[in-house]
């Protein structure tokens, strides 16, 4: 049977292919961000025909879409529905978002870090704790999971740009995720040869304040080596309801003095021949405070592969640690911190906002806190539709398998780009989706759950 020749033509209906921004319009659009953007003020223009906040709400809208440049915008100049979605009067110019962009960097960026903080704590369920400790005296602690993680900028000559401990050019932003869903707390664009420390505490103090106003209860932060530092230990113990594990930068200790402590102090277990593995507890002073240190030392003699070593291998992990749990749970608690290398790529790759647009810094930093808020909206939508999925019967249920969260790549597929027929009927807007969509139901209960929620 030959394919069938169709009659291409050109109708009058009004048609959509994101139909999810208006999933965006109704999760941002509940913030007070529009209200507390346009009360900055310019002394060149008092009154700008494009108000602010709708300059920040279209940059939002682009990065929902994984559209990070500037120049994806004129794709929506002539689209109504993009309006309507995300309740603007008119569509910026890719040059006046752009030049309106680099005048209100620095201005608002306070605000939007705390919009988006209780744009979390307003829609968001209960956070999942990261471990349960059956111990009346701690409970369950919500993960504060912060890392440094590089974005390439090579081969351009955007302001700051420079060379990293990867071996590339680009910044090096630091993030703060909160809960096991990975919400975006914090973001603070770094130029890349800055260290991990530098500015450091100011992030975390700036940090905790944020994730207090999305829940009271217990949190547990999670560090790596890079930010191994005295200063960064006592801003933790000072705060309230706040634990801590902070991976040991091991500096000039030696591993052999770590294996003879271990074998004093720690528990050995032997998966198989010629591997040890103790696994234990100390105390250890640091600039004259006396704090608990969790190991794991491992002893080779013989490879996994059957090859007698002539000189034992030493592989030495240590964490500092505020918490009372045994050393196991420790390491379990803290290898929950890889987790969030998958929240990085979901940023610079699911919504391609690695190399950011502009070659101005601030500009950029303004860019990608938007893309925080944007994040956390997708992040949103897409536990809301998990849940939602959940309480459809077993033969409707369309996602292939159970899990604690959705990565941003499915959310923007399955939800926001969603075709569909705007309709207006008797002074009522309504979007018509097609009669064969399995995403239909979840898409509905989804956007009722935010929007009238």
């Amino acid at each position: 049977m030959r394919p069938v020749q169709f009659r291409v033509t050109q109708g009058d209906e009004s048609l959509t292919s994101h139909a999810g921004l208006a999933l965006i319009g109704a999760v941002v659009g509940r913030t007070q961000l529009a209200a507390r953007v346009d009360q900055i003020r310019f002394d060149d223009r008092p009154q700008p025909d494009i108000a602010h906040s709708e300059i920040i709400t279209t940059m939002t809208g682009l990065l929902s879409l994984g559209e990070p440049d500037f120049e994806a915008v004129e794709e929506f100049r002539q689209d109504r529905f993009f309006l309507q979605a995300l309740g603007l009067r008119r569509t910026p110019s890719a040059a006046t978002l752009r030049q309106r962009l680099d005048a209100l960097a620095d201005r608002c960026e306070a605000l939007i870090r705390e919009e988006s903080a209780d744009m979390v704590a307003r829609h968001a369920p209960q956070l999942s704790p990261c471990f349960e400790v059956k111990d009346q005296r701690y409970g369950p602690w919500i993960p504060l999971d912060a890392d440094v993680s590089l974005f390439d900028n090579s081969h351009t000559a955007k302001e700051r740009v420079s060379w990293t401990y990867r071996k590339v050019e680009g910044y090096a932003p630091i993030f703060a995720y909160l809960g096991e869903e990975g919400y975006l707390i914090n973001a603070q664009l770094r130029q890349g040869k800055q260290h991990s420390q530098d500015g450091a505490p100011a992030f975390f103090k700036e940090t905790l304040a944020l994730a207090r106003r999305v829940t009271q209860e217990k949190l547990l932060v999670r560090l790596d080596a890079a930010h191994d530092d005295i200063a960064n230990i006592r801003l933790f113990q000072s705060a309230p309801k706040v634990d801590f594990i902070i991976k040991r930068n091991l500096r000039q200790e030696s591993k052999d003095e770590w294996l003879r402590e271990a074998e004093e102090l720690g528990t050995c277990e032997t998966p198989r021949e010629g591997k040890q593995v103790y696994v234990g507890d100390t105390l250890k002073e640091r600039d004259g405070t006396l704090l608990r240190a969790v190991f794991k030392v491992t002893r080779r003699s013989i490879t996994a592969q059957g090859q007698a070593l002539l000189i034992p291998e030493v592989e030495v992990e240590t964490w500092w640690t505020s918490l009372e749990a045994t050393p196991e749970q420790v390491i379990e608690l803290y290898h929950g911190h890889g987790t969030s290398e998958q929240f990085h790529s979901e940023l610079k790759t699911d919504m391609d906002l690695e190399r950011l647009p502009s070659g101005k810094f601030a500009t950029n930093s303004l860019i990608l806190l938007l893309g925080m808020l944007a994040y956390n909206a997708l992040r949103l939508c897409g536990q809301t539709a998990l849940r939602e999925d959940r309480d459809q019967p077993p033969q409707q249920r369309i996602m292939a398998k159970k899990g604690k969260r959705r990565r941003l790549r499915s959310v923007i597929l399955d939800l926001m780009y969603q075709a569909a027929r705007v309709v207006r009927h008797a002074r009522t807007l309504s979007l018509s989706f097609g009669c064969r969509n399995p995403w239909f139901e979840v898409w509905r209960r989804t956007y009722g759950c935010h929007c009238l929620g």
